[in-house]
């Protein structure tokens, strides 16, 4: 059986450094946007198994909480396994079914093929997970990490909604290995990824390639900034290198904030956007 230290390779991290960055950074950002709770969805999934274990590191406890949100369709296996996280950690958790909000679309949209009805279901976890936010009075903390971020591979304010995100600057391949330091329970560690929008549906499946080989490949075209040139040279398939940049590029307006027309002297998100000059 492939291991996480299989899939890292030249990935590989000092999970101590960065788990307490991680926790810091929630701990931090938490308080300085004036909440003292965190909220999460929890999929049973490795990415908010990892985004749980730290939150309860990092606030404690009894100020976070996972919300379970499963479809008709969802493998009962994901919500035994949301449900073994939270009780590992001693987090609030509930369960919220979003079929009957998702059916009651559905049955107005119409025929929709499973991308619609995939990006129907995050949005739908969305609401309940801000709403139960404001319920709670707790921040939305966001469970995507780095490649599935680099690679548009989530819903606009659906899943990739958050008010933070302490996951979102590790690789999937590092993801599994601080869910290994933190100890996440082994089963969910090793399971195959998946947005569980059907059944037997998988993220490599999709992708047609492997998390081990699109983040190192990533790992040289983003943070190392290499050139198509040099990647081959490496030993990366031209092919494979072209459909990753076209991914990421097709992407793109999943990564930024809205565009707003400039009029004014200091247009939001152009000019006024730093946090320091209003002691955050």
């Amino acid at each position: 059986m492939e291991t996480s230290g299989d899939r890292a390779g030249s990935l590989s991290l000092n999970t101590d450094i960065v788990r307490k960055i991680l926790v810091n950074f929630l701990r931090d950002e938490t308080h300085n946007a004036g909440f003292k709770k965190g909220i999460l969805g929890l999929s049973g999934g490795v990415d908010s198994a990892v985004c749980a274990y730290l939150a309860a590191e990092a606030l404690g406890p009894e100020n976070v909480r996972g919300v379970i949100m499963p479809y008709r369709s969802s493998s009962p296996q994901s919500r035994t396994d949301a449900e073994e996280v939270a009780s590992a950690l001693g987090i609030a958790s509930e369960v919220v079914d979003i079929s009957d909000m998702v059916d009651a679309y559905l049955r107005v949209a119409g025929s929709v093929d499973r991308v619609r009805a995939g990006n129907i279901m995050a949005r739908a976890r969305m609401i309940v997970l801000y709403d139960t936010s404001q319920r709670d009075k707790a921040l939305v903390f966001g469970t995507s990490n780095k490649t599935e971020i680099l690679l548009g591979y989530g819903t606009l304010f659906g899943d990739l909604a958050s008010a933070i995100n302490p996951l979102g600057d590790l690789f999937k391949t590092q993801v599994w290995q601080v869910a290994e330091a933190l100890g996440v329970p082994r089963a969910i560690i090793d399971k195959k990824p998946s947005a569980d929008l059907w059944e037997g549906q998988t993220d490599e499946g999709e992708f047609g390639f492997t998390y081990a080989n699109v983040d190192r490949l990533l790992f040289h075209l983003i943070d190392e900034r290499r050139n198509v040139e040099q990647l081959l040279e490496m030993g990366f398939d031209r092919s494979f290198v072209t459909q990753v940049e076209s991914m990421i590029r097709r992407s793109q307006f999943k990564r930024r904030l809205p565009l707003i027309a400039k009029i004014s002297n200091r247009t939001v998100n152009v000019e006024f956007r730093y946090a320091r000059d209003w002691g955050i």
